[in-house]
């Protein structure tokens, strides 16, 4: 069977997909169309959306592709969603948990623990619940603990390819400082406010 337009109908599936789409899943589901046909095809698409006038674009997320707003648009799109909807935040703990999974991964509690200084049970379990980091296995000592991971949730809520496009450490410190003086101001400002 022939596609007449078969860029149109990649775009589709891509657009349509809940997660990003493998190439393999797109040639299940076209076993008529020749894979090369299919990657040259998402090629083409993929430039197509890099051109000035598209405010999206296709990107290889977590191994399949997804459409993505272009990094341009970032600043006042957020200043959309945040009107349209509260963001759902983590808090300066999570992140810094989550942080300390990404690089160190797979990682213990106990280890965990070790870096971070504090208890970190309670936020593992918020990770866990939000789908950001699963269980990998057990290590191979004493009480066999838990092994962490980061999911593929992880990479789709922040973007990555995979993770080898987390930012280096310095960078995700001072992403940290810059968040919790970003709290600590707000904060500072809640007493104000209501005294306003």
């Amino acid at each position: 069977m022939s596609y007449p337009n078969l860029s149109a109908l990649l775009e589709a599936i891509i657009y349509l997909a809940k997660e990003p789409v493998s190439i393999d899943s797109i040639h299940k589901a076209l076993p008529d169309v020749d894979r090369d046909t299919i990657e040259g095809a998402i090629t083409l698409l993929i430039e197509k959306y890099q051109m000035e006038i598209h405010g999206i674009e296709i990107r290889e997320v977590a191994d399949g592709l997804r459409f993505s707003t272009k990094p341009e648009h970032h600043e006042v799109l957020k200043k959309f969603l945040q009107s349209q909807h509260p963001p759902t935040r983590l808090s300066l703990a999570a992140l810094e948990t989550l942080a300390v999974i990404a690089y160190k991964q797979p990682v213990t509690v106990p280890e965990i623990q070790e870096i971070r200084g504090v208890q970190a049970s309670g936020v593992i379990k918020t990770l866990l619940d939000k789908k950001l980091v699963a269980a990998g296995g057990r290590k191979e000592v004493l009480g066999r603990p838990i092994l962490y991971k980061t999911t593929k949730e992880f990479l789709i809520h922040f973007g990555l390819k995979d993770i080898g496009e987390l930012p280096s450490m310095e960078e995700f410190e001072e992403l940290i400082r810059n968040e919790a003086s970003a709290e600590e101001s707000i904060q500072a400002e809640l007493p104000l406010e209501e005294v306003q």
